[in-house]
């Protein structure tokens, strides 16, 4: 029997307002994308795009084989639950919806799996696409763009597949071990080994990693104090015993992130974005700007240094770029989160100020600092799609990106797959350290040094 992963969703700007959808049909066995489809529906809600991008991925793996199986992945808990069976499905509008689904292929050949926002991107770029074209009077049309990020393990196929780093349903381990759990088994080809302490700097090992592996693995730097953790974010199951690794899957393009060093405000942690006076390096962050350099000189293994448009951060990556002998490119996507009216002031006087509006900033990602401020799920969406597009660029390459608290943090929390109230949970110094590597099976590798009394 064929089996299929088909990854769908819809999105609407307005809910109810301009609405598309988009569906990606994946071979588990290769990741290759087989079929993708995208439509703009017009004005109506979210959750009628989300069913309409189910219905177009049903559909479409329907056509390639009737007798297929087939694990459904979205990121909408509403239609997962309500497909399943576990959810009662009230809404009139969505009760139609349901049973078209319902009636595509038999349902002992199809799974449901809810999975997060950041693992379904590439058909929520589809659905954005559409409604793009929709915005422009045209029909949706597959990118040919794509064929960049045709997966380095993946066989030749007709086409490569498309989207960003990793939509080849997270790569063929992870389609594989998807379906297997699915069916209640596992899969030796699921897990992926993940190299050691180096790979994250551009220079692969062999061997899994520890998780205690030291400062000095990390940037080799002699005498530096064990503060390194690497953690691996994959969405697949672990291997039996015995099993073994899996598969190659080529070299990683990796994400060194620095944090600026210090300025005026660091100490005194006031709240310091992107609206705010943007101040530039204290003599201490300018001695800790050039012993990165140094640091990262001796590791020798960042080729292209890029660096957020705030001075704090041109100053950190000037310093550590003439090191290197390296250029700095400015990427507009790497700024800080504008704090609004908060900028300039501590927590405590934020609290006495705007309990309320810094409260709804605490309780969830959509709320914005006071005075029309960036909201954490705005960033997201702006970190994300600069991450998309420098991973496009610079594939299998060792890339430093000096930024901000708050861009590494959801460059970490992604890659882990971690909730978004796990921002407040991170603590992370001034010029500090920390790396992301991004496999062509959407597996990353989170890599922390996150201790610099050795850079002052």
């Amino acid at each position: 029997m064929p089996r299929f992963v088909v990854e769908a969703d819809g999105g609407s700007r307005g809910n109810p307002g301009p609405a598309g959808y988009g569906a990606v049909v994946l071979d588990p066995a290769s990741g290759e994308t087989l079929a993708e489809r995208a439509e703009y529906i017009g004005v109506a809600t979210n959750n009628v795009a989300e069913y309409k991008g189910l219905i177009a991925g049903l559909t479409a793996a329907r056509d390639l084989a009737s007798d297929a199986e087939v694990l459904v992945r979205m990121d909408s808990k509403l239609v997962v639950e309500q497909m399943s069976g576990r959810w009662k499905i009230k809404h009139p509008d969505m009760k139609p919806l349901a049973a078209e689904a319902a009636r595509i292929l038999p349902r002992a050949q199809v799974t449901y799996e809810w999975i997060p926002r950041e693992r379904n991107k590439h058909a929520d770029r589809l659905a954005n696409e559409a409604m793009d074209a929709g915005k422009r009077g045209e029909q949706w049309e597959p990118s040919a763009s794509s064929a960049v990020f045709a997966a380095p393990s993946a066989p030749s196929a007709p086409s490569a597949p498309s989207g960003p780093p990793g939509d080849a349903a997270a790569g063929a381990a992870a389609a594989r071990a998807a379906l297997a759990a699915a069916r209640g088994g596992t899969d030796a080809g699921a897990a992926r080994g993940i190299a050691g302490a180096d790979t994250l700097f551009g220079a692969p090992t062999a061997g899994p990693v520890a998780v205690d592996a030291g400062a000095d693995a990390l940037l080799a730097v002699p005498g530096a104090a064990d503060q390194g953790r690497t953690a691996t974010a994959t969405p697949t199951a672990a291997p039996a015993g015995g099993q073994g690794w899996g598969p190659d899957m080529g070299a990683p393009a990796t994400f060194v992130l620095l944090r600026h060093g210090e300025t005026a405000l660091t100490p005194q942690k006031r709240f310091s974005g992107s609206g705010g006076s943007d101040p530039e390096l204290s003599p201490a962050g300018r001695r800790q700007a050039a012993a990165v350099a140094e640091a990262l000189a001796a590791r020798g293994t960042v080729q292209t240094v890029i660096s957020s448009p705030l001075l704090r951060c041109r100053e950190t990556a000037r310093a550590v770029a003439d090191r290197l002998g390296l250029d700095v490119t400015v990427e507009q996507g790497l700024r800080e989160v504008d704090f609004g009216a908060w900028e300039g002031l501590t927590f405590a006087e934020v609290q006495e100020r705007f309990p309320d509006d810094l409260q709804a900033w605490l309780d969830s990602p959509k709320a914005a600092p006071t005075g029309g401020g960036e909201s954490f799920a705005a960033a997201t969406r702006r970190i994300s799609a600069t991450r998309d597009r420098l991973l496009a660029a610079h594939a299998g390459r060792t890339v430093l990106l000096v930024t901000h608290v708050t861009p590494v943090k959801i460059l970490v929390r992604l890659a882990l797959g971690a909730p978004p109230e796990s921002l407040f949970r991170m603590e992370l110094s001034a010029a500090s350290l920390s790396a992301v590597a991004y496999y062509a099976d959407g597996n990353a590798s989170v890599r922390l040094l996150n201790d610099t009394s050795h850079l002052r």
